[in-house]
């Protein structure tokens, strides 16, 4: 299939662009799988398409507070995201942000931001009123970033857990909600356009294409009937230049732009 939807329709896919079935492909199921799976962590942790940007709404917990940091892999089992399908925090690759919702960040018609916006709306009507509203906004926007800055939040694919620095138990209650902004990996499973996209088919037929010659690089040296010797480096040095031109291809088209900020 020219479109392949699935796992075993983009291999086979990429053994016909190697010449399967008139040519053998010399290469275990197993190594397609291999070399399949390695394509496919490539295409999510630098390509555009492989990522998107969601939020979790998580309750902080007792266990939480004790501990120091959330664990990731409890908030996609247990929170609802907004936007994407998420099975497992294994999908979640980076934090870039997370929101509290404390007195600041609500409606709440007590607060001293409500309070001020209230009173300047009954005066909407005077002559740059809108103006000075907006110099008011930002005034009280920097004061709450001088004295009570965003956290800072650290997080690790490796580890699965989410740090924030603060004072856990007094800067956060149990039972409090936070939203956390995150990009997730799209599963190709789910979201079976990703086996289609142009980048991961050219890519795995390479990486196909090097396995097939570190195989037969084994047998250089044996003479086939007829004259004929198997030439496996060669394969292999083609295979190895056309992964690289990929992974460069890669990086300067559909990577996204680094963020300093991401935890």
């Amino acid at each position: 299939m020219a479109q392949p939807t699935s796992r075993q329709e983009l291999k086979d896919y990429c053994l016909r662009q190697l010449g399967f079935p008139v040519i053998e492909i010399n290469v275990d199921d197993s190594q397609l799988e291999d070399r399949l799976d390695d394509a496919l962590q490539t295409f999510s942790e630098y390509h555009f398409d492989g990522v998107l940007r969601t939020y979790f709404k998580h309750q902080v917990t007792s266990t939480d507070v004790s501990n120091g940091y959330i664990d990731t892999d409890s908030i996609a089992a247990n929170a609802a995201s907004i936007g994407v399908a998420v099975e497992s925090g294994k999908q979640i690759m980076s934090v870039t942000r997370v929101f509290e919702f404390s007195e600041s960040g609500t409606n709440n018609i007590f607060s001293v931001p409500y309070q001020i916006a209230l009173n300047d709306l009954y005066g909407l009507r005077s002559p740059g009123m809108m103006s000075d509203y907006t110099i008011i906004q930002n005034h009280l926007s920097l004061i709450r970033d001088y004295l009570d800055p965003e956290k800072a939040i650290r997080f690790s694919r490796v580890t699965n857990r989410l740090y924030l620095d603060m004072n856990w138990g007094e800067d956060i209650q149990t039972g409090q909600f936070i939203v956390l902004e995150a990009y997730v990996a799209l599963n190709p499973d789910t979201y079976t356009e990703i086996y289609n996209d142009r980048f991961l088919k050219k890519y795995v037929t390479a990486l196909f294409k090097k396995q097939w010659g570190a195989n037969l690089s084994k047998y250089e040296s044996v003479q086939l009937p007829g004259g004929v010797s198997l030439n496996g480096s060669q394969l292999y040095s083609e295979g190895n230049e056309e992964v690289e031109k990929i992974e460069e291809q890669m990086a300067d088209m559909y990577e996204l732009p680094p963020d300093i900020f991401t935890g």
